[in-house]
C-alpha cells in the first residue's frame, strides 16, 4: 500500500542535535518513581515505588528490541514512558532526534504520528460502542489527516493489510475473536504510519495457536513498512523469534543487553541464566553424543523484593547464588564485557575468569 500520510515537523523545542542517524530511539537514565503518601487531609510523601530506576536503551532504525523480565519488574511502565502515556521523573527520551521527555500534551500531539502502542488486552483496548471503522479511523480524525480516497477507503486498506476482511468495516468488536481484535488494534496503530511501535505483551492474552500468526504478522509489517519495534514480553520463545536485540530487566533496572543470538547462546547475568533455564526445549540433544539430555533448571530462592524498598547495590543479590560482599555494597555498572554484550554483574556467567574461581553455593539442577 502506498504511503499516503506525510509526517509533520516536530516541535523545535524538542529537537536534539548530534544523535546517531541510525538510532531511532535513545533512552538515557530514565526514572519513574510513584510517590507513596499518607494522610487524609494533609497528605505527605512517605516513600516511592521505584518502578523504573535509571535505564539506558537504544534501538536502531528498522530493528526490534525485546524487553523481558518477571511480572512487576517495570516493563509496562517503561513502555508507557516511551510513548509518553506517563510522565518520567527524570532522564531523557529521544525519538528520531527529538527530545520528547517532558513535552506538554499539545507539543506531543504532532509526534503521536511517530510513535504508537499495541496494548496487551485486545478486549479492553477497543471501545465496544464503536464500529471497527470508527476505531481504526479514529487516529486519522483526531490528527485531522486528509487521505486520498477518504477515511473509509484507508481503513479498509488497513484491515486488509492486517489480514481482515475490508467488509468488516461496520462490525463491532464483540463480533470478533481475540486474535482478530488484536489485528484491529494493530490496524489502528498503523493508521498514522508510525516509525516506532511499542508492543506491550502483544500475544500474551491470545490462544497459543493464534500467537504465531500475530507474531508473523508483526514481522511482515516490519519488512513491508520499515517499522521499528520495542516488544515487551515475558515469553522468551516469542522474544527469541521476533527480536534483534534483547534487554533483560529486573526490579526497575536493565541487567543485560545483547544481540539475540549472543544472549541465548551465552547469557552472562545469573538472572538471565535462570530465566533461560526455564524455557522448555523439545527433545534437546547433546552435541557430542547425539542422545537426549536433561536440561539443568535453576530455581531461584525467595520472592522478588518490593520496588518500594529494593535491596541496596545489586538488586539481584538476595536471590543470586554467586552473591558476595561486594554485591551487597557496590552496584555493578552496565558494562560491555564483549562487543555488543553489556552486563551489570560483578561475577558474570560464561566467562573463563569467573568459572575458575566461582563462589560456592551454586544451585543444583532441578
Amino acid at each position: 500500500m502506498t504511503e499516503q500520510i506525510q509526517t509533520p515537523p516536530a516541535p523545535e523545542a524538542g529537537a536534539v542535535g548530534g544523535q546517531d542517524g541510525d538510532t531511532l530511539l535513545q533512552v538515557t537514565d530514565l526514572v519513574r518513581h510513584f510517590p507513596v503518601t499518607r494522610g487524609v487531609v494533609f497528605r505527605h510523601k512517605v516513600g516511592a515505588v521505584r518502578a523504573v530506576d535509571g535505564i539506558n536503551l537504544s534501538v536502531a532504525r528498522g530493528q526490534t528490541l525485546g524487553l523481558v523480565g518477571e511480572s512487576g519488574c517495570g516493563k509496562t511502565t517503561t513502555g508507557r514512558l516511551l510513548v509518553r502515556l506517563d510522565e518520567p521523573t527524570s532522564g531523557q527520551i529521544v525519538i528520531d532526534s527529538h527530545d520528547v521527555t517532558h513535552l506538554r500534551p499539545g507539543q506531543m500531539r504532532p509526534l503521536r504520528r511517530e510513535i504508537q502502542m499495541i496494548f496487551q488486552d485486545p478486549y479492553s483496548s477497543l471501545n465496544p460502542r464503536q464500529t471497527v471503522g470508527a476505531i481504526v479511523g479514529a487516529p486519522l480524525r483526531l490528527q485531522k489527516v486528509k487521505v486520498p480516497g477518504g477515511v473509509k477507503r484507508n481503513v479498509q486498506e488497513l484491515l486488509e493489510l492486517v489480514g481482515l476482511n475490508p467488509e468488516h468495516y461496520n462490525r463491532y468488536p464483540h463480533e470478533f475473536s481475540g486474535g482478530q481484535r488484536q489485528r484491529i488494534g494493530i490496524a489502528r496503530t498503523l493508521a498514522l504510519r508510525p516509525k516506532l511501535i511499542v508492543a506491550d505483551e502483544p500475544v500474551s492474552a491470545l490462544d497459543v495457536s493464534i500467537q504465531a500468526q500475530v507474531i508473523n504478522l508483526l514481522e511482515d509489517l516490519q519488512d513491508e513498512l520499515g517499522l521499528t519495534y520495542v516488544v515487551i514480553a515475558h515469553d522468551l520463545s516469542v522474544v527469541r523469534h521476533i527480536s534483534d536485540q534483547v534487554a533483560v530487566m529486573y526490579l526497575g533496572k536493565i541487567v543485560e543487553v545483547a544481540d539475540r543470538d549472543k544472549l541465548y547462546a551465552k547469557p552472562r547475568h545469573p538472572y538471565t541464566v535462570a530465566l533461560l533455564s526455564a524455557v522448555p526445549v523439545p527433545e534437546p540433544l547433546s552435541s557430542s553424543t547425539g542422545q537426549r539430555e536433561r536440561r539443568a533448571r535453576i530455581r531461584l530462592e525467595g520472592d522478588v523484593p518490593s520496588p518500594l524498598l529494593p535491596p541496596p547495590a545489586c538488586r539481584f543479590h538476595t536471590r543470586c547464588w554467586k552473591a558476595q560482599q561486594i554485591c551487597r555494597t557496590q552496584e555493578p555498572p552496565l558494562a560491555e564485557l564483549i562487543p555488543g554484550h553489556k552486563v551489570a554483574c560483578h561475577f558474570p556467567e560464561n566467562t573463563p575468569q569467573v568459572s575458575e574461581s566461582s563462589p560456592e553455593g551454586a544451585p543444583q539442577p532441578a
